[in-house]
């Protein structure tokens, strides 16, 4: 499967909760929805509160398909807690590359 369809976010955690949020994401339902075909998470080198997220799905539709389900907005609701402010988006069509963690 290829991705159509993809964006960057950025999210500060509250302080201190850079790790909670990293162990957030990293139990997403996204990880197992078959048209998310790249779901990376990163942490910034200089402030581990700062977490970036890459996401590439099989098309723009798909991809709001499943952000209107009721367990996504519950993922929602319950990452915003953990967050100093409103994520930072970036779209992005992807290309191609190479991801081995």
């Amino acid at each position: 499967m290829t991705a159509s369809y993809g964006f960057h976010a950025t999210m500060t955690a509250r302080p201190g909760k850079g790790g909670q949020l990293v162990d957030f994401l990293l139990a997403s339902p996204s990880l197992t929805n078959e048209d998310c075909v790249v779901f990376l998470i990163g942490r910034s080198a200089a402030d581990s509160d700062v977490v970036h997220v890459t996401e590439g799905w099989t098309t723009e539709e798909a991809h709001h398909r499943f952000f209107a389900t009721d367990e996504a907005q519950a993922l929602v609701n319950r990452l915003q807690p953990l967050l100093a402010g409103e994520p930072a988006y970036l779209d992005e069509v992807p290309i191609g590359g190479k991801a081995a963690i």
